[in-house]
This record gives C-alpha cells, structure tokens and sequence, in this order.
C-alpha cells in the first residue's frame, strides 16, 4: 500500500523553479501556494543537493541499522552538522529522527539505537516439556501428570463459579432498589 503523497512532484518542482530561476521571495511563494515556509525551504535544500530526485517521496518509516544511526552521530559530532544538514547529507526525512537519535544515545548508549520491537509482545505459554524419550511413562509420572491436570481443571472451575456469584450478586443488585 503506497501513503498519501500531500504535494506532488510536479509542485514541489513548480514552486522551487518559482523561488529559483524566477527569483521569487520564500515567503511570498509559500503564501501564495499555502504551504509552509519551512517546508519549502526544505524542498529547496534537497533540490539543490540531490536534483530532481530530491523532491521526490521520501520514504517514511524507514528502519535504519544501529551502525548507520552511529555514523551519524558521530558525523555530526566530528563535522559540526546541524541536524538540518544532516538529514540532507544521509536523506533522512525529518530532523527530529536524528534527534530521537541523540536523546537515547546519551541515555542508553548504543543500546538505544538498536531496532526496538515492534507488535504486540508473545503471550508465555506454559507448555509442558516435550519428553525426549519415547519409553511409556511410569505410574509415579501418569499420576503426577493427572495430578497437574486436574489442578488445573479445579482451578478453571473456581474462576467460573466465581464470575457467576459474581454475576448473580450483580443481577440482585440491580433487583433491589
């Protein structure tokens, strides 16, 4: 499933040549196309260092590796980058990424910058070992395995009969005024 582009191609390469090759003020652009002046400047920024194809979709929700968020760290830090230069010498979408990036840095360390799971977490099952031999089992081991199961049976049946006390208190509750 392709996302929602909300500027084309073709707009993003219009009010660009508006702002370059006609020399149009930033501000008076972005006003009379209703787009940020921010936005445009950034536009302006990728065209230069990338072309045509620097206006193009860039592709969000990008997983990028520990190794590469490190190499940027540390080329901002060696180079003295703004964040802004940053995103366009890595394509990065948003300076905000790289700033996520610093902020768990500095607190985790290069733990912070490994992929985090995403997704609901995996319910613990609490399935019975596997036997590993295939000898019949002894009556000591039958009757312990019985044993766990009619526990668990027991235990199954309070939680029931105490939603239903529960459920027919509730029901007398609503009986009596």
């Amino acid at each position: 499933m392709e996302r929602k582009v909300k500027y084309g191609y073709d707009f993003k390469l219009r009010c660009v040549n508006e702002v370059l090759k006609k020399h149009q003020a930033i501000t008076v652009v972005a006003k009379e196309n209703g787009i940020g002046k921010t936005g445009l400047k950034d536009w302006i920024s990728r065209y230069l260092e990338f072309g045509n194809e620097g206006l193009l979709p860039i592709q969000k929700n990008k997983n990028y590796s520990a190794e590469f968020k490190l190499a940027v760290l540390k080329t901002i830090i060696n180079k003295s980058l703004s964040l802004n230069k940053a995103c366009l010498l890595f394509n990065i979408p948003s300076s905000s990424i790289i700033r996520r990036w610093q902020i768990r840095y500095t607190e985790e360390g290069l733990t912070g910058l490994k992929p985090k799971v995403k997704g609901r977490p995996i319910v613990m099952n609490f399935k019975r070992k596997q036997r590993k031999t295939d000898k019949p089992l002894t009556r000591e081991e039958e009757l312990l395995k019985e044993l766990e199961y009619l526990r668990a049976e027991n235990e199954i049946l309070k939680k029931f009969n105490a939603l239903v006390q529960a459920e027919q208190a509730n029901q007398n509750k609503r009986l009596k005024p």
